[in-house]
C-alpha cells in the first residue's frame, strides 16, 4: 500500500511538474514575441514545421522535460523514502537498547533493508544466547540444589549414628553393629551418589570416549541378569529373559552400555518389585537391536513420562529418597545410549512400565 501511494505521488508530481514548465516554456516564447516583434509566431512555426517537423519538436520539447522531472521526482522520493525508513530504523535500535523484544520491520530500501535484516538477525542471537545463558545459570542453581539436598540425606544420616557411637549411646554390641552397618550402607550410597554425577558430569562434557567392540547383547543381559540374582531373590523377584535363538551382535562399549541396563536392572528392582517379574525382551528390528525391559509394579503417572530421563528427576521424591535413588541413573543410561547412535523410552500404564533401548548393529564411534 505504501509503495503504490508512493508510485501515485511520484507520477503526480511529475505531471504537474511537467505541465508548469511547458506553460513556463509557453510564455517565454510569448515574452520572446514581445521583445522581438520582427519575428513573427507565423515565421517561427513555419521554421520548425520546415526544419524539425511538429511531431519531433513536441518530442524533443516534452519527452527531455517529462524525463527529467520524473527523474527527479522519483531520486526525491527515495531519499525521502530512506531518510524516514532511516528514522524508523534509528527508533527500532533505541526500543532494543531499552529493553524492547520488538523486531524492526524490513523493507526494500536497498542497503538500510540489509542493515534491518541484518539487526533482526543479530537480535535472534542475542535472545537466543540470553535464553541459553538464563538456562545455564537456572540448571547450574538446580545442580548446587539437588546435589547439596541428596548429599545431605546419607551425610546427616551417617554422622548420626556415628555420633550415637560417639557418645556410647547405645545399649550392646549388636545395637552398635546395627549402628555401624546403617553408617557403612549410608557411605556406600554417598559413593555411588559421587560417582554418579562424576559419570553423568563427563558425559555431559564429551569427554566420555568409546571403546567399541563386537558383543552379543542377548549374552550381555544374561550376565547382568545373573549379577543381579540376589537382588531379585532379597526382592521375592523373578528375570525372565526372551530371546531369539540367534545372537544380537551389535558394535558397542561393553563397560558403557552394561552400566545402562544395570541402571535400568536397579529401577525395575527398587520400583517394580510389587509385580514380582522382570521380564527382557530382545530382537532385530532393521538394522537396530531392540531390548525391552519390563517391570509390574507400579505405574508411572503419565505427566512424568517425559521427564524421566532428566537428571535428578523423581516420579516419587520421598520414596525415591528412601530407596536410595540418586535420580541420576536414567540421564546417564540415556546419555550412554545417545552415545552409541540409539535411542531409550519409557512407557507405563497400570500393567506394566517398559523401557525400551534400540542400538544400531553397526555403529562405530
Amino acid at each position: 500500500m505504501k509503495a503504490s501511494l508512493r508510485f501515485l505521488a511520484w507520477l503526480f508530481w511529475t505531471v504537474v511538474a511537467s505541465l508548469i514548465s511547458l506553460l513556463l516554456l509557453v510564455v517565454t516564447a510569448r515574452l520572446f514575441y514581445f521583445f522581438l516583434p520582427t519575428i513573427s509566431f507565423n515565421s517561427f512555426i513555419y521554421w520548425i514545421n520546415l526544419n524539425i517537423g511538429f511531431p519531433l519538436a513536441y518530442y524533443l520539447a516534452g519527452v527531455p522535460i517529462m524525463l527529467l522531472f520524473s527523474l527527479y521526482f522519483y531520486r526525491r522520493s527515495v531519499r525521502r523514502h530512506e531518510h524516514k525508513y532511516l528514522d524508523q530504523l534509528i527508533e527500532g535500535v533505541h526500543k532494543i537498547e531499552q529493553g524492547s523484544n520488538a523486531k524492526i520491520p524490513v523493507e526494500n530500501v536497498g542497503q538500510l533493508g540489509q542493515l534491518a535484516t541484518d539487526i533482526n538477525r543479530m537480535l535472534d542471537r542475542m535472545r537466543t544466547s540470553m535464553e541459553e545463558e538464563r538456562k545455564a545459570e537456572q540448571t547450574k542453581n538446580e545442580l548446587i540444589t539437588n546435589v547439596s539436598h541428596d548429599l545431605r540425606t546419607p551425610l546427616t544420616t551417617i554422622t548420626g549414628y556415628l555420633g550415637l557411637i560417639d557418645q556410647d549411646r547405645y545399649r550392646d554390641e549388636v545395637e552398635l553393629r546395627y549402628y555401624i552397618n546403617m553408617a557403612y550402607e549410608e557411605s556406600l550410597r554417598l559413593k555411588q551418589l559421587v560417582q554418579d554425577l562424576f559419570e553423568y558430569t563427563r558425559l555431559q562434557g564429551k569427554e566420555m570416549k568409546l571403546i567399541p567392540s563386537r558383543i552379543n547383547l542377548a549374552e550381555l543381559l544374561h550376565q547382568i541378569s545373573a549379577h543381579f540374582g540376589w537382588q531379585l531373590q532379597e526382592n521375592n523377584m523373578e528375570c525372565r529373559l526372551f530371546m531369539p535363538a540367534h545372537p544380537l551382535n551389535i558394535l558397542a562399549d561393553t563397560d558403557k552400555l552394561r552400566r545402562v541396563f544395570e541402571n535400568l536392572f536397579t529401577n525395575a528392582i527398587r520400583y517394580g518389585s510389587a509385580g514380582r517379574f522382570i521380564d527382557i525382551r530382545g530382537w532385530i528390528d532393521g538394522d537396530e537391536v531392540v531390548t525391552e525391559v519390563i517391570n509390574y509394579g507400579e505405574a508411572i503417572p503419565e505427566a512424568d513420562l517425559p521427564h524421566l530421563f532428566n537428571r535428578f528427576y523423581r516420579v516419587e521424591k520421598s520414596r525415591a529418597g528412601h530407596t536410595g535413588g540418586s535420580g541420576i541413573g536414567l540421564a546417564i543410561a540415556k546419555n550412554i545410549v545417545e552415545l552409541h547412535g540409539g535411542s531409550i523410552s519409557a512407557d507405563s500404564d497400570v500393567y506394566r512400565t517398559v523401557f525400551t533401548v534400540r542400538l544400531p548393529m553397526n555403529r562405530e564411534k
